[in-house]
């Protein structure tokens, strides 16, 4: 993503603010994982939408119409002993020539500066709750300058939710984000059909999941974009299965849900396939069912369309084919309209895709679901889980879990499926494993 991306966001997100107003958003802070040791850093994701700066302790103002400059970025300076300890800093002169802000100060000094951009703001526009420590900052320069209306300071009077605005920009993809969801999709891709071809019986989960990151950090994708599912047999009946300890055995299926994280954009893709490379003629019936019911599903991604309507056709299909096995019972109309697929099929259909992996965006506006737009970026998941002991299921249907899972652009004219280098029908998985 280049510099003109991110100023162009930041120019629509000020006309949206007017005149008047200032926007404040700082960074997610560092986290320790244990005594001292911190996580691997990620930047927040809004704060990254509208900066691109990827280090901590850093604070972003708007303030449009400022003369000196109206994208502001607290940060850290230079600092030669702890870049020696912890890396590079890009300081305040890199702040201004890489990063494009028009004025940098020191993260220190944002008690003092700051309080000061905020005087005669009509409206802050700032996503209360999100950090009770930068809240009660917030709230402490602006009780100073209530000090301060005797000598003609206007305090400003409004508090807007940032995350209200920004996370509605952040749900339209422009081309450039497309762009980078695409590579992810394809590092992606890449790393679930290497899965398919190492995979043998007498492996264990976490090789399997070795694998995939190892594509994901061979391509550039330093990160998964969520810990990695690696599930085998009975286990792909646990919808967010983490530990990733067990053998893979021979006639079992494997559900892997992972995905990339590039240049922080996420991709989500869940393929299911057979440990020794043949699906046996149950699971070959099963995977069928939510297979189509993936296709009639992306089908119904496409301008005018609303958020619920590919929810509702993966049901459907699930639903028939749950029927024609025997394994519900009665008119497919009345078991919908009951809910009788939820023993089987317990999760919504898709979530929004982008910086996060559950990405942000309203699903309804008002009471009513969210029409499908141009730029808008969903996952397609249906999926069935009879887990080992289902009361009333034949016993060959039982341990199988499957999960068919793309991502999916929605297009001036209907979609794009940037996941389609997944391998996902049973012949092609059947030839990749062979």
């Amino acid at each position: 993503m280049n510099a003109k991306e991110f100023a162009t966001r930041r120019k629509r997100l000020m006309q949206i603010m007017g005149g008047d107003a200032i926007a404040i958003l700082p960074t997610a802070p560092e986290r320790t994982r244990n005594r001292d040791v911190d996580h691997p850093y990620r930047p927040d994701s809004d704060f990254f939408y509208l900066t691109g700066f990827p280090e901590p302790e850093a604070v972003m103002a708007l303030v449009p119409g400022r003369p000196q400059g109206e994208y502001i970025l607290f940060c850290r300076e230079r600092d030669p002993h702890m870049e020696t300890w912890h890396g590079r800093r890009a300081g305040l002169e890199g702040a201004r020539e890489k990063y494009g802000a028009d004025d940098a100060f020191p993260i220190s000094d944002i008690d003092e500066i700051l309080p000061g951009l905020l005087e005669n703001r009509a409206r802050v526009f700032y996503t209360m709750g999100s950090s009770a420590d930068f809240d009660r900052k917030l709230m402490e320069w602006i009780n100073r300058l209530r000090k301060q209306s005797r000598s003609g300071i206007h305090t400003p009077g409004e508090f807007v939710a940032l995350d209200h605005h920004l996370h509605d920009m952040r749900l339209y993809k422009s081309r450039a984000e497309v762009g980078t969801m695409r590579t992810a999709a394809r590092i992606t891709a890449r790393a679930h059909e290497r899965a398919m071809r190492v995979c043998r019986p007498g492996m264990t989960e976490y090789q399997i999941e070795a694998e995939i990151l190892h594509e994901f950090m061979a391509n550039g994708a330093r990160s998964p974009s969520y810990p990695t599912i690696v599930a085998g047999g009975d286990n792909g009946c646990i919808l967010h299965y983490t530990e990733n300890s067990d053998p893979l055995r021979d006639g079992d299926l494997l559900l892997i849900d992972a995905g990339c994280e590039y240049d922080c954009y996420a991709a989500d893709i869940t393929r299911t396939f057979p440990v020794n490379g043949r699906f046996s003629d149950p699971q070959r019936a099963l995977y069928e069912i939510v297979l189509h019911a993936n296709y009639a599903a992306i089908e119904q991604v496409k301008p005018g369309n609303h958020w619920n309507q590919p929810h509702e056709a993966a049901v459907k299909v699930l639903t028939e084919g749950l029927v024609k096995l025997g394994i519900l019972k009665g008119r497919v109309a009345t078991l919908v309209k009951e809910e009788a697929y939820k023993r089987f099929y317990m999760h919504r259909t898709g979530h929004w895709l982008g910086m996060d992996v559950h990405d942000v965006g309203d699903y309804k506006i008002g009471e009513e679901w969210r029409v499908l737009e141009p730029g808008m970026v969903l996952t397609i998941e249906p999926g069935l889980y009879i887990p080992l002991g289902s009361k009333g299921v034949a016993k060959k249907w039982q341990g199988i879990g499957i999960r068919v899972e793309d991502d999916v652009l929605v297009t001036p004219r209907g979609h794009e499926v940037l996941t389609v280098d997944a391998p996902k029908t049973v012949d092609e998985i059947e030839s990749v494993m062979a």
